[in-house]
């Protein structure tokens, strides 16, 4: 392998002095906000839809308002531009106000009605049964290092929470704790100005706060987004306790992409250059971007990587991370399998150059988690194949993924990838690129284990509320004992699915 030259002995930049961490929550705060939060769930889970909404645009409306505050502290804690960092911040109030507007539909609650029917075929009489959503209680966000805004403090764990009916603590990311403080501090006041139940939301700091809050018999259920070890760490934590409690945890995810023939026979370049914008796009650190491209050896998508003008160095998000990524790129380096395709001119220096790495698919094959480990950063390998019949071979090899991307033709036959793909990921995509994860009602951001710890669920989109809701059933009760939702009347004029049929 051509050698990726050592990393610099210059020391790394200081944090400046304006993003200084204060001190963690002590074990008394923390006790204080979980009685809080505990305090909360009650009279927040008894507001009505529509009036949760109102909650969240007052949130949105306060995050807007404080860009300019809120975006120079993100500036000096992440190294990210001001017009990534601005973009963020609307993507994190949109999906906020898009949570009010799937509050006053209100079919999340998934209302059903079977009423009493003594002609039951089963045999025996059917009871009357009502079947709504209810919030599972106060919630455990950990904040993410790479979104600052749409993963973190206000972000979509936070939201889908929020919207649920269920308090939120949210446990700060060390890389931007400042930032965290203060936008905690603009949604805390927004919710109260609001008319939110006091101990609705709040900011805890340290690792130790952290994982005693998930232990505590209080809270109801966790979210992450981070690193396979933390989050499987915390994974543990929740389902260690006494009374386990889901954990809706976000890991790793490599995110190949297959290139058929065809394709790389008809727009290789254009193939490469998206590759080349997708797996650099931010410095490598979005966990969507592809890991792994697999082409025909030979093709003009190989040439044309090797070809390519690589962007220019990117700082990483803090120095823990320029340190794992510089790990993980020492031991790609360090196996014989893999060579050097393309490379910046200081690929482990801070900050750090692209790398695009290549192998064969019999070296894949052979050591398929040692070349399909994620590395969070600037690097991704190419895998090239003499035979389009070993890509749903290949496809077998990887782990569970966020995503999964097929370049092809119309005419390709890729139904055998296709299947294969859909057992391993959660979003499979075709002809575009996985970076860019649309807030949307069908959007799935999940997927089989390593990419996350709950498969059957997503944390970004509308459809994330399910996490912090679960199925109450109501039999032979009184009308004016059930919730709203379950009446005849019908008074929040929520849809609901009566007798099997849908009513609204």
């Amino acid at each position: 392998m051509s050698a990726v030259p050592p990393a610099p002995t210059t020391p790394a930049p200081t944090t400046p002095a304006a993003t200084t961490p204060a001190a963690a929550t002590s074990a008394a705060e923390l006790e204080a906000l979980l009685a809080a939060a505990h305090g909360a769930a009650r009279p927040l889970a008894a507001l009505r839809p529509a009036e949760r909404a109102r909650l969240l645009d007052a949130v949105a409306d306060a995050l807007d308002a404080a860009a300019d505050e809120l975006v120079p502290i993100a500036q000096a804690e992440t190294h990210l531009a001001e017009g990534r960092l601005r973009g963020e911040l609307k993507r994190t109030t949109f999906q906020l106000r898009l949570f009010g507007e799937l509050l006053r539909d209100g079919g999340y609650l998934d209302a059903r009605i079977d009423h009493a029917d003594p002609e039951w075929p089963m045999g025996a009489p059917r009871p009357d049964l009502r079947r709504v959503r209810v919030p599972v209680g106060p919630v455990l966000v950990f904040a993410a290092s790479n979104f600052p805004f749409a993963f973190s403090v206000a972000g979509g764990d936070t939201a889908s929470a929020l919207a649920a009916g269920c308090p939120v603590l949210l446990k700060a990311h060390s890389g931007h704790l400042e930032l965290s403080r203060r936008t905690g501090a603009v949604v805390a006041e927004a919710l109260a100005e609001a008319g939110a139940p006091e101990g609705t939301f709040a900011v805890v700091a340290g690792t130790a706060a952290g994982a005693a809050a998930l232990r505590d018999p209080r809270i109801a259920a966790g979210a992450f987004t981070g690193s396979i070890p933390g989050g499987r760490a915390l994974f543990d934590i929740a389902s260690s306790r006494p009374d386990p409690i889901p954990f809706y945890g976000e890991l790793g995810s490599n995110n190949p992409v297959f290139v058929t023939e065809a394709a790389a026979a008809s727009r290789g370049g254009e193939i490469a250059r998206g590759f080349v914008g997708s797996f650099t796009l931010g410095a490598g650190q979005f966990c969507t971007k592809p890991g792994t491209l697999v082409v025909p050896a030979g093709s003009v998508v190989v040439e044309a990587l090797r070809e390519a003008a690589l962007p220019p160095a990117a700082a990483l998000l803090n120095e823990r991370i320029q340190k794992g990524y510089a790990e993980v790129l020492e031991g790609f380096a360090a196996n014989p399998r893999l060579d050097v395709l393309v490379q910046g001119p200081s690929p482990l220096a801070d900050p750090p150059s692209p790398t695009l790495l290549v192998a064969t698919a019999a070296d894949m094959l052979a050591e398929p988690h040692a070349l399909q480990a994620e590395c969070f950063g600037p690097t991704a390998v190419v895998v090239t194949y003499d035979d389009e019949a070993q890509l749903v071979t290949l496809a077998e090899t990887f782990e569970g993924q966020l995503t999964a991307t097929i370049h092809g033709t119309d005419t390709c036959d890729v139904a055998s990838l296709v299947e294969v793909l859909s057992r391993k990921a959660g979003r499979v995509l075709w002809n575009e690129w996985p970076t860019g994860v649309s807030v949307t009602y069908a959007q799935q951001h999940g997927g089989p284990y390593p990419a996350t710890t709950a498969a059957g669920t997503t944390s970004v989109g509308t459809a994330a509320i399910e996490r912090f809701v679960r199925p109450v059933a109501y039999q032979g009760f009184p009308q004016h004992l059930l919730p709203e939702a379950l009446r005849e009347d019908n008074p929040l004029g929520v849809p609901r699915l009566v007798d099997g049929v849908r009513e609204h």
